[in-house]
């Protein structure tokens, strides 16, 4: 594995008197690496190369293109293991929840090399008479991708495989935490046959790499997945000097639980949502809104599932729940689970660091019940293994906590009653909703994000996230013979 950035089809190690060190979250002693970290004047040779490299691939026919995506996806099965153990080992998640997403990576792959021989606009009628008019999809240019830790293969790929396949050049920085398994998929691209300049990759730390990109006027486009604080600045920054923007924030996702619903069902499901990756995904089950009649045998059925849970480091493969990601995100969990009991929530299970582990950033699965709606742990991202459970006495006042947040990613509800389910899509104000089943989730052929606080621009994934790493021009060919449109009257 190569310790640097890679700019212009070449590894090189900046010179810098800063270092990203890579460190395994359930065992802070394990370093696996320290990445010299990217300047401003880093950056600016990877832009430069970009821009250089541009002409020539935009002109690359949109199916070669594809091709390369293709054998990029093929090389990614082939290291599928390695690429699981790295992110394992440096973003903390239980090795099933890596290969998993290595395995979702390789699905965006493929389906996004397929996409090269569907760069497809429109053809339309023209008012005007002997004139042939239609839309096509041209590339931007050079654009910049600042991907978060919790996803660090699949989010860089889902930014990544539209942008290249559309005939854009990048910029990519990785979260700090995770610049191993970035490292990997820049290998992966190189070794698939991507030109030099084509995919530019830089280490370093937002106030530095990040910015230098969003600032760059060469950068047509700046994707973002991470913080709404960091995230809204960013977006004023590039919107302000004409960039196209798409930033994908934070969640505060409910399950809704009615009173007819399959409790074994439901409690497995949010089980899962709430627990798995250690709560650290946007998607996460962090709220539990459920019938007074069901209430009770829901939270004792999530409360003997949350305690069969076993945590220790994510590459013992017998463990269902790793550590969080480092000791800030650790120290962010324990501060709301203290701040949870002083607001009058009912601590029902964990709330602390597991006694067996002596180092590693490890909670335990925390369930509080009794929450009320204007309490903080209801309502702010927590990005940790936090449930919190209230009650609503019908389907609009759920619906009411649900929507009474600043996010808008997804909800779920547990229902057999069809009056039920359609009022809850129709009614409730997230991006992705979901019946009978968890709030995690995506598919690289599905549009993914949310409303509100939680993102602005386009979706990502599908042909929205293709969409938006293009722009349209309209094409008008006057076959007529003369010189004048001749509109019809």
């Amino acid at each position: 594995m190569h310790t640097g950035s890679y700019i212009n089809g070449q590894w090189i190690h900046p010179r810098s008197n800063r270092l990203v060190r890579n460190i395994n979250p359930a065992d802070p002693d394990d370093v696996l690496a320290e990445f010299p970290s990217a300047t401003a004047e880093d950056v600016q040779r990877a832009i430069e190369a970009a821009q250089a490299a541009f002409r020539d691939w935009k002109r690359t026919p949109g199916p070669e293109r594809g091709r390369v995506i293709w054998r990029a996806a093929n090389i990614a099965r082939q290291r599928a293991d390695e690429v699981a153990r790295t992110l394992t080992r440096e973003e903390g998640k239980i090795l099933k929840e890596a290969k998993g997403e290595v395995l979702k990576g390789i699905s965006l792959l493929e389906y996004y090399a397929g996409e090269g021989f569907r760069m497809h606009g429109k053809t339309l009628p023209s008012e005007a008479r002997d004139t042939f008019t239609y839309t096509i999809r041209r590339p931007l240019g050079v654009v910049g991708l600042i991907a978060p830790w919790n996803f660090p293969w699949a989010i860089p790929v889902w930014k990544s495989a539209p942008a290249l396949v559309a005939g854009n050049t990048v910029i990519f920085k990785p979260a700090e935490l995770t610049p191993a398994t970035a490292t990997l998929m820049a290998e992966i691209y190189q070794e698939a046959g991507l030109p030099p300049g084509v995919f530019n990759m830089v280490v370093g730390p937002g106030s530095a790499a990040g910015e230098a990109i969003v600032n760059s006027p060469v950068v047509r486009a700046v994707s973002f997945t991470g913080s709404n604080e960091v995230g809204s600045a960013l977006y004023v920054k590039a919107a302000a000097r004409g960039a196209k923007v798409t930033c994908e924030m934070g969640g505060k996702n409910a399950v809704i639980v009615m009173a007819d619903a399959d409790l074994d069902k439901a409690a497995v499901a949010i089980h899962g949502g709430a627990f798995g990756s250690t709560g650290q995904r946007c998607t996460a089950t962090s709220r539990v809104i459920a019938m007074p009649s069901v209430k009770d045998g829901l939270l004792e059925r999530l409360v003997d599932l949350a305690r069969k849970i076993r945590i220790g480091p994510g590459l013992d493969e017998s463990v269902d729940m790793g550590p969080a990601v480092d000791e800030k995100q650790w120290k962010t969990d324990l501060d709301y689970i203290q701040l949870g009991q002083r607001e009058g929530a009912r601590l029902v299970l964990g709330g602390k660091r597991p006694e067996h582990l002596g180092k590693g950033y490890f909670v335990e699965p925390t369930i509080f019940d009794n929450v009320s709606p204007s309490m903080r742990i209801f309502r702010e991202e927590i990005f940790g293994p936090v449930l919190s459970v209230t009650t609503a006495n019908n389907l609009d006042e759920a619906l009411s906590f649900a929507n009474a947040v600043e996010y808008g990613l997804t909800t779920s509800i547990f229902t057999e009653n069809l009056d039920s389910v359609m009022n809850f899509v129709e009614e409730v104000e997230t991006g992705m909703v979901h019946v009978n089943e968890p709030t995690i989730g995506g598919e690289a052929q599905l549009p993914f994000g949310g409303t509100k606080a939680t993102g602005v621009g386009e979706r990502e994934m599908a042909e929205e996230g293709l969409n938006f790493f293009t722009e349209l021009k309209t094409v008008f060919i006057n076959y007529s013979g003369k010189a004048e449109r001749l509109m019809i009257r």
